[in-house]
């Protein structure tokens, strides 16, 4: 009887045991998902940045003929471009233009402007470093302005 008692006894201690350990596994995943919840994987997006436009180069003439010279007034225009219109950023394969302090490629560099957004001219021409300047301003914020070669511009229609 005494050997049954312990056979009994080694049977439920290792039931008991082996319910010990189901509970302790099942609640190592519950803990795991509670924890898993609290702790969200990040997802990184990258957006890659824009590239600077390369500074236009002046135009090499031809030495035979003497280079003219035109000087500009406040309401005068080589092309299609006025105060007061719309210009649109074109032509720069998707770099933007760089919108100047001053006239000039050797202006501090204050904005760069996108492929295909809208500015206003407030001022120009002027010509400097062998190009036509237009100073322009966004629509949408003030502080957003500079001087912008003309090659690179778009009269946007009325």
């Amino acid at each position: 009887m005494l050997r049954q008692n312990f056979i009994w006894g080694l049977l439920g201690a290792v039931l008991v045991a082996c319910c010990l350990g189901l509970g302790v596994v099942a609640l190592s995943r519950s803990e795991g998902a509670i924890l898993s919840n609290l702790y969200p994987t990040a997802i990184i997006e990258f957006i890659p940045a824009p590239t600077l436009t390369p500074s236009p180069q002046p135009m090499v003439t031809s030495t035979a003929q003497p280079a003219v010279v035109q000087s500009f007034g406040a309401d005068q225009s080589l092309g299609l471009i006025r105060l007061g219109d719309s210009v649109q950023i074109y032509g720069t394969q998707g770099d933007g233009l760089r919108l100047r302090a001053a006239p000039g490629l050797d202006s501090e560099i204050l904005f760069l402007a996108f492929e295909g957004e809208i500015f206003v001219v407030e001022d120009g021409p002027r010509e400097a470093s062998g190009y036509i300047w237009w100073y322009l301003v966004a629509p949408y914020d003030q502080n957003v302005k500079g001087w912008a070669v003309e090659n690179y511009l778009k009269a946007v229609e009325r």
